[in-house]
């Protein structure tokens, strides 16, 4: 009796875990999104390329994640990989506290959006894109940075202010917040 329980439990309960081959195919859906994060935390394309090949390793040969975690946990690899690549806390302890000002640039909407995030400081480009576009609480962040929660805010703070001074201020932003966020390729998602 107790073992027919146990047996309908857990089947019940099985756990739902990516393959490694769902887990490929969701890198290669997502390429653009998950490459552009890279490239916007790296702020350079060899960076990104090799943030985004490591991520997608560590994915496949490292844990399994539930299904529909994955893509969360090809994100939250992603950015811990471009974290030990260029040590954005480290970076802003270094050298002495400015205002970000982001060089002027003749591309507009989205591409002067990305043209002032990655030319943004390391530690303002970190908080900048986990916080506001990958929507990670600012405890999450200063976790993930190595650096306090004020430290995230007082960053994140100056790189809004940086984008805001680009294109098509905020609302260029928000719609490469939502582009970004959804599953759709950015031209799609730019078109709405």
């Amino acid at each position: 009796m107790f073992q027919m329980i146990k047996d309908r439990v857990s089947s019940e309960h099985e756990i739902d875990l990516a393959t490694c081959e769902e887990i490929r195919r969701m890198f290669t859906d997502d390429m653009t999104s998950l490459h552009l994060l890279a490239l916007m935390l790296t702020a350079d394309q060899a960076k990104a390329e090799q943030c985004f090949v490591s991520g997608l390793e560590d994915c496949v040969q490292g844990n399994t994640a539930f299904r529909n975690w994955a893509r969360a946990w090809a994100v939250r690899t992603i950015i811990k990989n471009a974290v030990e690549i260029i040590a954005p806390a480290s970076a802003f302890s270094s050298h002495v506290q400015q205002t970000t000002n982001p060089i002027p640039s003749s591309d507009s909407g989205i591409s002067a959006v990305i043209a002032a995030i990655t030319g943004l400081e390391p530690l303002e480009r970190f908080a900048f894109v986990i916080s506001v576009l990958e929507g990670y609480p600012v405890s999450e962040c200063a976790v993930l940075l190595d650096c306090s929660a004020d430290d995230v805010v007082e960053a994140r703070s100056r790189a809004l202010d940086a984008v805001a001074t680009t294109g098509d201020s905020y609302i260029t932003a928000i719609t490469f917040a939502k582009a970004c966020s959804s599953h759709l390729p950015l031209s799609l998602a730019h078109a709405r």
